[in-house]
């Protein structure tokens, strides 16, 4: 998506409002893209509702320019200019009854108050006529906005029934935006947190990846514990922060800033959790859920095997895991990279995966108190040319053949010898290499006759 212009996007959105209107329909932006228009930000989408039905819009963009992507919902996708991408455009709706607390049982296409009505907060509840520049707001979200506030759109409990993912993204836009949550909507939340085991995995994992990235992580992670999600989404979680409570005035104040580190927070695993959460720089999400299961074991292979199993439940990336992993299994290594021999530190620094080692190994020992030297030599390893960091082997398997070396489990011993020794700049030539390998083959062999 990223060749799109927001720009382009802006104008083509304008642009379609426009088109309805001259063919006789009511049409406003909606959702997200008035919310975040208000906070400033470039909306990355812009959705459209219009009083036009799905096949008024398709008649009037054409077949070619409109995908009808979910027609049962009064949703048609209108493809605009390359540089702009495509934009939806849903037909005001007021939905009866979620009877799978997902979708809804039946959709009667309305008006745009009735369209307000049924959406998840009223911050994500107004409407904007961009050719009169004006906001529409018939649920109290520009108050909310103004006030920095995240409330349900009418009786939380509804809401939440209709859609049980919607008690996620209230803490994720409380967190992010740094707004506080309304009381009785955190309320609504906490009676019904135990009901998101309903919604699929994917959604839930979506959610998790916009929190844990974001600078206020910490905070998310505070409102999920408040909210009681924390042990629905993270049951691995329950014994480190069980005793480990806190006031709704806490996880109100917008904690971007990273928690101070005191024997307070050194001697407790919950506190370190969120400690090292909140350092962490720029993770990518496999890094900060490492982060965030970093305390649930002293032995890092049993922290790796638990990131294995909450990746299996949340039906993340294979990637994901494995880099989760590997940053759990080896981020020790790299906190005492100096004292171990080379060659080890060395295959770590150009694995797959190494960044989001370094940046859990740097937020672990800032809150240790340890110093951070040993990461600054990885680092500085790091930005060698590859001809130094990662040269050539000197000796390959097809050289150990021609030396006449029966195949077997002695090929990877004697490989992984001579590039020991390479990295450690003992040998520095092929001639060297294969000596070193004869000279250990026959040590090996002679020892298997005695």
């Amino acid at each position: 998506m990223s060749h799109h212009s927001p720009n382009a996007r802006r104008a083509f959105a304008v642009e379609v409002v426009d088109r309805l209107r001259s063919a006789g329909y009511h049409a406003l932006w909606a959702g997200g893209c008035v919310r975040d228009e208000l906070l400033g930000k470039l909306p990355s989408d812009f959705d459209v509702a219009t009083s036009a039905t799905p096949d008024q819009v398709q008649a009037l963009f054409g077949p070619r320019r409109t995908i009808p992507v979910g027609a049962s919902f009064g949703v048609v996708s209108v493809l605009g200019p390359h540089d702009a991408g495509q934009l939806d455009v849903a037909t005001f709706r007021s939905d009866a009854g979620y009877s799978d607390g997902r979708h809804p049982d039946s959709v009667t296409f309305s008006n745009a108050e009735h369209d307000a009505q049924r959406r998840d907060f009223t911050i994500n509840g107004l409407f904007f006529d961009p050719l009169a520049e004006e906001v529409i707001d018939y649920v109290g979200g520009l108050e909310d906005l103004r006030k920095g506030v995240i409330r349900a759109i009418g009786d939380p409990q509804a809401r939440i029934a209709e859609d049980k993912l919607r008690m996620l993204r209230a803490v994720r836009f409380s967190a992010n935006l740094g707004f506080s949550l309304d009381a009785e909507t955190l309320a609504a939340v906490q009676q019904n947190a135990h009901e998101l085991v309903i919604v699929a995995a994917e959604r839930i994992a979506a959610e998790m990846r916009k929190m844990l990235t974001h600078p206020n992580r910490v905070r998310a992670i505070r409102l999920l514990q408040l909210s009681g999600l924390v042990s629905v989404v993270f049951p691995e979680l329950e014994a480190l922060h069980a005793g480990e409570e806190f006031g709704a005035d806490e996880a109100k104040d917008a904690i971007a800033s990273p928690v101070p580190i005191d024997d307070a927070v050194r001697s407790s695993p919950w506190k370190r959790t969120l400690a090292v959460l909140g350092r962490l720089h720029h993770p990518s999400f496999p890094a900060a859920l490492a982060a965030l299961l970093h305390e649930i074991s002293r032995d890092c292979l049993q922290a790796a095997r638990i990131a294995g199993q909450v990746a299996e439940r949340l039906k993340l990336t294979t990637d994901e895991r494995e880099r989760a992993q590997h940053a759990l299994r080896h981020e020790a290594e790299i906190r005492r990279a100096r004292s171990l021999p080379w060659p080890r530190i060395q295959r770590l620094l150009i694995a797959h995966g190494v960044d989001d080692v370094l940046t859990l190994a740097a937020a672990v020992a800032e809150v240790a108190g340890e110093s951070p030297d040993d990461i600054a030599f990885c680092r500085h390893k790091l930005v060698q040319p590859p001809a130094i960091l990662n040269p050539p082997p000197l000796l390959n398997g097809d050289d150990l053949i021609a030396m006449q070396i029966p195949r077997g489990p002695i090929f990877r011993l004697l490989l992984d010898a001579a590039r020991d020794a390479q990295l450690e700049e003992k040998i520095t030539s092929p001639e060297q290499a294969r000596e070193l390998a004869r000279a250990l083959w026959e040590r090996k062999s002679s020892g298997a006759k005695k």
